[in-house]
Parts: structure tokens; C-alpha cells; sequence
């Protein structure tokens, strides 16, 4: 059986709180990469970009269940 230890930032805030601000900090990352001409080539371009969007959806979907969870 596999084991996860949870890093201290964590067990400081709700893991929907540190979902939120880690997929935001990754996303500013790749879009910073783009945003100062960085990108090699359009494959790279295009991978970002769908990177970027993943992370969009993923942090929607966390702000949506915390929203809908401290309203109840």
C-alpha cells in the first residue's frame, strides 16, 4: 500500500485552499513562459496553451466546490 505524506502548507489551510493558490502559481508560471517569447517552436506553443487551459478547468472546478461548500 502506497503512503502520502501531505507537505506543512497543507496541514496550515484547507487542501481546496492550497488547490486553488498551486493552480494558480502554475498557471502564472506557464503563461509568464509564453508571455516573454520563451517558446521554442508552435508544438510548444500549442502543449502550453492546452496546459494552461487544463489548469483553468481544474482551478474552476475547485472554486466552484468551495463556493457551493461554504454556502451549506
Amino acid at each position: 500500500m502506497m503512503s502520502i505524506r501531505m507537505s506543512n502548507d497543507i496541514k496550515e489551510q484547507s487542501l481546496s485552499q492550497y488547490l486553488k493558490v498551486k493552480l494558480r502559481d502554475v498557471m502564472n508560471e506557464h503563461a509568464d513562459h509564453l508571455a516573454t517569447g520563451s517558446v521554442k517552436d508552435f508544438p510548444e506553443y500549442k502543449r502550453l496553451c492546452g496546459i494552461i487551459e487544463g489548469l483553468a478547468l481544474a482551478e474552476r472546478e475547485v472554486l466552484d466546490w468551495m463556493e457551493r461548500h461554504t454556502r451549506e
